[in-house]
């Protein structure tokens, strides 16, 4: 007996199945398996000519970049299980990791581990935000066998690029190459630190570029950009926030996740690209914070029904969906810069900045690179006629924090990201003073500052902060204890990154102290914050 099967349908069923075995590569305390710009001093290493001594060439360049990769041990401590979810929806990379690897959803604590890589001598280490995100203690070991506390700068979750700082100087420190000129077929190194085997170095070529559809699954962020190198380098649990290098030891990614059925390297393996990565590094480090332009405008890629209705010989360009700049938690969309500018659903993207549009990820690139309130031209084509339009790009709203350090300048209180944040050095959990949380706690609606949402037991600030509790100023001693206003969670941690351990921090607080009559009151609570 014969079966027949079409292959559309084998390939959708194809698709479907390695969607779903796509996994992050950091590594969780679950089972025993799975608790699994170039800088003109650094060394470029090329592989000879006609691959007569690539062997010398893989040797040499893992001399020069593995001692600026590190290994990372990421800790977080016990959650009351009411505070891991929201709505019922996954907050959290815990919460999307729990779904690929089917666990409880429990609220014990919880530890990590992960790779990343040195990119300044002062210490700035690229790695990935699910490596650390939402963690209390971060340790970096060094192939010198050195350990240092490190401290998240800011962190992305639409790229899954975070950045986190070690004190130190003198660093070795690795290159940045250009992913956009690297080849299919190109040989790769992956460095990093798969099932605790740290700084191990595997081998292999760029088997694909700019997979980003294929991985939808991957990242349910509304505004996530997704453009993954792909490579049989074998990558496992604990490779994530890694080094991808070329063979002129330049790093051109960020080994990310892997598809898999069983949690282990089955030959396929995706990293970030590296410039895409920058780009989320300099925000971070110029702003303290990710500003991201956005035209407002849901993508899908062209198919060939798409280019036969507009006269196209090739398939090729970004085509327009639906328009909508989504506010947070909501179904709320605010005005779209793209139907503003003309453009229609179904319009087909052809050209930006007189760039050819090939594919939804090389315009996500592009619109990467421009800041919010640029003008962007487009070509297009609406049913075979050729349309351009201007659009004026507006900043993706934010439903996750990105953290400002000491080193950072501050966001500005307007902009500061919706969403709640631990602050570790105080065992608190906050969150913006939304008209809606004030409602709900029975606040004056003109009462400004930051809601406590959660207290940590055993922490400073058990018995002194409850949650409800709204913070309005701080006095910190780098300031001479001068008031400082708090009106955005940036602004708090943009004071408290001032901050040194066993310095003692000045909190005003307002509280409701009856809620049926909305009465409130004032105290001051002093914090030593701990090491």
């Amino acid at each position: 007996m014969t079966i027949n099967i079409s292959r559309s349908r084998l390939l959708a069923v194809a698709a479907v199945a390695f969607v779903g075995g796509v996994i992050f590569a950091s590594s969780m305390d679950w089972t025993d398996m799975l608790v699994a710009q170039p800088r003109a001093s650094a060394p470029v290493v090329n592989i000879a000519h006609g691959g007569t001594d690539v062997q010398g060439g893989f040797v040499a360049i893992a001399d020069a970049v593995t001692p600026a990769v590190v290994s990372i041990q990421a800790e977080r401590d016990a959650r009351p299980a009411a505070n891991n979810r929201r709505n019922g929806q996954p907050q959290s990379r815990e919460d999307l990791l729990r779904q690929f690897f089917g666990q409880p959803d429990d609220s014990g604590p919880e530890a990590s581990s992960g790779t990343g890589f040195i990119v300044s001598k002062d210490g700035y280490v690229l790695t990935n935000n699910h490596v650390v995100d939402g963690m209390d203690r971060i340790t970096v070991s060094l192939t010198d066998r050195r350990e240092f506390k490190a401290r998240v700068i800011g962190h992305d979750p639409q790229t899954d690029v975070a950045v986190i700082k070690i004190d130190a100087n003198n660093l070795p420190a690795v290159t940045l190459g250009d992913d956009g000129a690297t080849r299919v077929g190109e040989w790769v190194l992956a460095i990093g630190n798969p099932y605790g085997l740290d700084f191990t170095v595997t081998a292999g070529i760029v088997s694909a570029k700019g997979r980003s559809n294929e991985l939808a699954g991957l990242n349910p962020n509304n505004y996530r950009i997704q453009d993954f190198i792909q490579t049989d380098a074998a990558i496992n649990p604990g490779n994530s926030g890694g080094p991808l290098v070329n063979s002129r030891g330049e790093v051109i990614g960020i080994n990310s996740a892997i598809a898999s059925r069983t949690g282990s390297y089955t030959g396929y393996g995706f990293a970030i690209p590296i410039t895409l990565a920058k780009t989320v590094m300099d925000d971070i480090i110029a702003h303290g914070r990710v500003r991201r332009a956005i035209m407002g405008a849901s993508m899908a890629e062209a198919t060939a029904e798409d280019a036969a209705i507009n006269g196209m010989k090739e398939i090729a360009g970004a085509k327009i969906g639906d328009f909508c700049v989504q506010v947070p938690n909501t179904n709320e969309c605010l005005e779209s810069p793209a139907e503003k500018a003309g453009i229609e659903r179904g319009d087909l993207i052809v050209s930006a900045d007189g760039k050819k549009i090939d594919r939804v990820s090389t315009l996500q690139r592009l619109l990467r690179a421009h800041q919010p309130g640029d003008v962007v031209a487009f070509d297009l084509l609406r049913y075979g006629a050729k349309k351009s339009v201007k659009v004026k790009l507006t900043e993706a709203p934010s439903d996750e924090p990105r953290t400002v350090a000491s080193n950072s300048k501050a966001a500005p209180d307007d902009a500061a990201p919706a969403g709640s944040t631990a602050l570790p050095t105080l065992g608190i959990t906050v969150e913006p003073l939304t008209a809606s949380v004030a409602t709900e706690a029975k606040l004056p609606a003109s009462l400004k500052g930051v809601a406590v949402s959660d207290v940590v037991p055993g922490s400073v600030s058990e018995g002194k902060f409850f949650p409800g509790d709204v913070i309005t100023e701080v006095r910190v001693p780098a300031n001479d204890y001068a008031k400082t206003p708090v009106t955005s969670i940036a602004g708090l941690r943009a004071e408290l990154s001032k901050v040194k351990a066993g310095q003692v921090v000045s909190f005003v607080v307002t509280y409701v102290t009856n809620p049926r009559s909305s009465a409130t009151a004032t105290r001051v609570v002093n914090l030593r914050v701990g090491e």
